[in-house]
Order: C-alpha cells, then structure tokens, then sequence
C-alpha cells in the first residue's frame, strides 16, 4: 500500500506522546479531587480504564467522603 513511501508510519511517531500528554491531563485533576475528597490519590489512574473511570465517578459521587468531618452526609 505505502510501499517505498518513508513517510508511511510517521503518523505513528508522536502518538505515543499524546497518549501520555491526555493521560496526565485528565489524571492530574481526578488526583486533587480524590485526594480533597479524603480518598487515595492513586485510585485516579482507574480514570484510564474505560469502563472503570464510571465506576470511580460514581463511587466518589455517592460514596461517603473520609474527608467530611461532621460526619453527615449532603443528602
């Protein structure tokens, strides 16, 4: 198909960097919220899973926050 064509793959060549640029992007933020909210930081690299980033949205939306010392919830 791109056959003696060297500019064929080189689409490729940064993808690995954006990959890494959108990673960091989206966990960096999902890190504070996780860590303001009382919970682990590093449960925000489930926000790179598809499937598990719903799962780590809902359970930080309707879970009880460690960091909420009155002891009540926002309900």
């Amino acid at each position: 198909m791109m056959d003696g064509n060297m500019f064929g793959y080189t689409m490729w060549a940064g993808h690995g960097l954006w990959l890494l640029a959108f990673a960091i992007v989206v966990v960096i933020p999902v890190w504070r919220i996780c860590q303001r909210t009382g919970f682990p930081g590093w449960i925000s690299i489930l926000v790179l899973i598809p499937l598990l980033n719903l799962a780590l949205l809902y359970f930080i939306a309707f879970a009880d926050w460690p960091s909420n010392t009155a002891g009540s919830s926002d309900e």
